[in-house]
């Protein structure tokens, strides 16, 4: 877990999820629903970004080539 405090793709991470996370949370107090919406989606999307970004650097890792 400390190799992952230490890395920059994490952080990155953090804080996209914290931005949007801001958004919806701004959105659901000034009654907007669609920044709240657009809140939730980004945070789903940096999450899916993180999580594939770490795959391709897992398998490049391990040796698996692309095909």
């Amino acid at each position: 877990m400390t190799e992952k405090l230490k890395s920059r793709k994490f952080w990155m991470c953090v804080a996209a999820v914290l931005a949007s996370l801001g958004t919806g949370i701004s959105g659901l107090i000034a009654g907007n629903q669609t920044l709240t919406i657009c809140g939730s989606v980004l945070c789903v999307i940096s999450a899916s970004i993180y999580a594939g970004v770490e795959a391709y650097v897992d398998s490049k890792a391990v040796g698996i080539e692309d095909k």
